[in-house]
């Protein structure tokens, strides 16, 4: 399954294609575009521990390694910017005759989580970077995820690490359509970015920042009721746009039953939702239920290799947390046939990611040996609704109990606090504990 996904994603006519539309001042010489992307999808997968391990198992390799390193350091975020947008929509087609009766998580509306994601600090390998003591970091990217197919559908890459997130939004909000619904976090709270939704008719839940947009209230704040968390409270307000034309918003505030991990106890929630098919209840929960992004980031670093701390060019550091991008998107593409094979939308088994990377990892190369390249050919020539009834009679072979999540739960909050160096440093044998029943 995971093969023929791939195959589909990463088809290196279509990769090579792509390349010659957004390759800026790169060209191809001998090194084809699709085989980068093929080396470097197999370290996101964990097949190799590095693209230098990746390139040396790699014995058609018409370049050398210096060769290759130049050509990821040259790749435009731009480009990466178009694989992920191409690769998800060729997986959505898949996808799309699977999904045919899964009800979309708001009836009526696209729904899309944006979020940014910086990169780690790197390893200074990089000659300027050598005598520099501090962190070197690689970039960030700005991530749309929709939570209905499970698909990273569009990803902006910047190599400036210390860019701020608010002016990359421009560029990824030309996306935006009407029938959507975007969520964020408050750092993506100001007056021009409400505006720019609002003109392409798309809804947004936003939580309020402390600053911006500081919208002009129009009526005092009304109870509206009580969910699982909190109170909630509803409110007329307004921002102006660049005419000077006011667009009327709802504040949509939450008092927490429980303070935060910051410590907040209330949030202020900006929407255009329409209050005839939005209460401010339901908006309340429709934040508290879709903000997912944070833990596909945490799946992208545990189950992907997506942060390649070697790579110390930005740009190659950014390609290969693209890829990483769609090596999640083949997984999301896997878990969702084997989720509608066995008929598991009523049951309480929820599958995981890790599982299926580990799976992958454990039989893909072995199956790469004996199975020859001519057998996946005629794949190829397959519609995208053929393939998903392939991979959903491949799926009736898995067994989901073995793919499912083992949730833990929540762990004993403890305060550590402060200790001195010595008391810090001091080690004991686990063994001697164990027979004695306590740490002396």
């Amino acid at each position: 399954m995971a093969r023929l996904t791939m195959q589909r994603a990463l088809e290196p006519n279509w990769i090579n294609e792509l390349f010659e539309q957004e390759r800026g001042l790169q060209y191809t010489r001998q090194l084809l575009f699709s085989t980068t992307v093929e080396l470097m999808s197999v370290v996101a997968v964990g097949l190799r521990p590095s693209l230098h391990a990746a390139a040396k198992a790699c014995k058609d390799l018409p370049v050398s390694l210096q060769a290759l390193y130049d050509k990821i350091n040259g790749i435009s975020p731009s480009l990466v910017r178009a694989l992920v947008q191409g690769s998800a929509t060729r997986l959505n087609e898949v996808l799309a005759p699977m999904l045919g009766g899964r009800a979309p998580m708001v009836p009526g509306y696209e729904l899309r989580i944006v979020d940014g994601n910086h990169l780690p600090a790197s390893e200074k390998r990089l000659k300027p970077l050598r005598g520099f003591r501090g962190a070197a970091l690689q970039g960030q990217s700005l991530v749309v995820y929709d939570p209905d197919t499970d698909l990273v559908v569009d990803m902006l890459p910047c190599a400036d690490g210390h860019a701020q997130e608010r002016t990359m939004m421009q560029a990824v909000q030309q996306q935006a359509k009407p029938g959507q619904l975007w969520i964020a976090d408050r750092n993506f709270s100001t007056r021009s970015i409400f505006c720019g939704w609002q003109e392409r008719g798309s809804c947004f839940i936003v939580p309020e920042h402390g600053r911006t947009p500081s919208p002009l209230e129009l009526d005092a704040m009304q109870l509206r009721g009580k969910i699982e968390t909190g109170i909630v409270h509803e409110q007329a307000v307004s921002i102006e746009n660049d005419q000077g034309k006011p667009i009327r918003l709802r504040r949509v505030e939450l008092h927490l039953e429980r303070p935060t991990e910051d410590g907040d106890t209330v949030i202020r929630l900006l929407t255009n939702l329409p209050a005839w098919e939005f209460t401010a209840r339901s908006v309340a929960r429709l934040y508290r239920c879709c903000w997912r992004i944070e833990s596909l980031f945490q799946r992208l670093e545990a189950v992907l290799h997506s942060e390649v701390a070697s790579l110390g060019h930005p740009r190659a550091a950014l390609f290969a947390f693209g890829v990483a991008v769609m090596a999640y998107n083949v997984l999301a593409v896997l878990q969702s046939a084997v989720w509608v094979a066995h008929d598991l939308q009523d049951s309480d088994v929820e599958l995981s990611s890790y599982c299926f990377a580990d799976e992958i990892r454990t039989h893909y190369a072995g199956m790469v040996m004996a199975v020859i390249p001519i057998a996946w050919e005629p794949y190829d020539s397959m519609t995208a609704a053929q393939l998903a009834e392939v991979l959903l009679q491949i799926a009736l072979h898995a067994n989901p109990k073995s793919l499912r999540k083992h949730i833990r739960g929540p762990k004993p909050s403890a305060k550590k606090g402060y200790v001195s160096g010595a008391v810090a440093r001091r080690h004991v044998a686990t063994a001697r504990v164990l027979k004695n029943g306590l740490v002396k």
